[in-house]
């Protein structure tokens, strides 16, 4: 019955402290983004370039992805509102059959966006690697990084570890219902974020830098 008890209190002091590292981790996130997000095109300030995160057009089950229709909507409301001159996409292109980047791309010019400001970042496989990847093949000092809040906000504290000036225009989000899941796992992902540092995580790919116009 004592050792039964015994294990009990260290599970739920392990559950605790799990938990305590949990919301650290996604508090420190949450304030490196403060002031340092925006929702009206008119307000934020002008970067050269944009980093649209990529994300699948559709869920694995094939019906609509409301994440990817509100950053393409996102995104081209910065560009037409001119305060983003160039875009980078930055997604997985990890299958023959599976390309984040070329997709959003199609969909962009679809909306009248000028294919030649344009650049796709085809190793964007996790926000790590899109930001880690700014900076070492972009050679992106500044920018203004384009998805959903809370993405953002995870993005905007990559980014100040790279030494890049980050601020994130939030694309439309999800309600609770569709984005459940998704939430669930930004909590993990931002963990995971200090798990990458603390081991010196590399980037999946680098290659040959990609110069964009002054």
């Amino acid at each position: 019955m004592l050792k039964r008890k015994v294990i009990t209190i260290t599970t739920l002091a392990i559950i605790a402290t799990l938990l305590l590292i949990t919301w650290l981790c996604n508090t420190a996130i949450t304030d490196a983004a403060k002031n340092k997000l925006y929702t009206d095109v008119q307000k934020i300030p002008y970067n050269r370039v944009g980093l649209l995160l990529g994300t699948s057009k559709s869920s694995r089950y094939g019906n609509e992805n409301l994440y990817y229709d509100y950053r393409i909507e996102a995104a081209v409301n910065l560009i037409k509102s001119k305060k983003v001159k160039y875009l980078i996409i930055s997604g997985d292109n990890s299958r023959k059959d599976y390309n984040e980047p070329e997709t959003m791309r199609t969909d962009l010019i679809n909306a009248g966006v000028d294919s030649s400001i344009i650049y796709l970042d085809y190793a964007g496989f996790r926000t790590f690697d899109s930001i880690k990847r700014l900076k070492e093949i972009f050679s992106q000092d500044s920018v203004t990084v384009i998805s959903q809040q809370f993405h953002n906000e995870r993005a905007i504290y990559l980014a100040s570890h790279e030494g890049i000036t980050a601020i994130g225009y939030n694309a439309k989000d999800v309600n609770t219902a569709h984005g459940f899941k998704t939430q669930c796992r930004e909590k993990l992902a931002r963990v995971k974020v200090f798990v990458d540092y603390l081991f010196g995580t590399k980037p999946k790919f680098l290659g040959e830098k990609v110069s964009i116009p002054s």
